[in-house]
């Protein structure tokens, strides 16, 4: 850690673009395989994606397991770290739909409307879908 500041701290855990995304395709789109993170739109490197899923797993934010139907697959889980970051996620993706709306997808309204309407009730019961699906 390069200082003391708060904001640095998560910054140097999730401050770049593909790990918010990884973890954006595990709250949202029930993204769970290696193979299912490479297809998302933004189109991650191989390379990219394996230090990534490396990194989030050392710093606790996700789990990895064996699938149970393919025991040769590995599966990856949000921790309760990695749930705590939703109202972070929120919180960019509603800041970026006030200043970008017209250039997003229209498939934000179906978080976004829900959080502009009641966050912390929208917050509260995405959080414990998530902890149900992932913990």
């Amino acid at each position: 850690m390069r200082s003391d500041c708060p904001l640095n701290f998560g910054l140097e855990l999730f401050g770049d673009k593909w790990t918010l995304l990884i973890i954006r395709d595990l709250m949202f789109f029930n993204k769970r395989y290696y193979n299912e993170f490479l297809s998302s739109a933004e189109k991650i490197s191989t390379n990219i994606l394996a230090d990534r899923l490396a990194l989030l797993e050392k710093q606790g934010f996700i789990c990895k397991g064996k699938d149970k139907e393919h025991k040769q697959k590995i599966v990856y889980s949000l921790t309760g770290k990695g749930i705590d970051l939703l109202p972070v996620i929120i919180e960019i993706g509603l800041w970026s739909d006030k200043y970008a709306g017209d250039l997003l997808s229209p498939h934000k309204e179906v978080i976004l409307g829900r959080m502009k309407q009641d966050r912390e009730k929208a917050l509260a019961t995405l959080k414990e879908k998530l902890k149900q699906k992932h913990l």
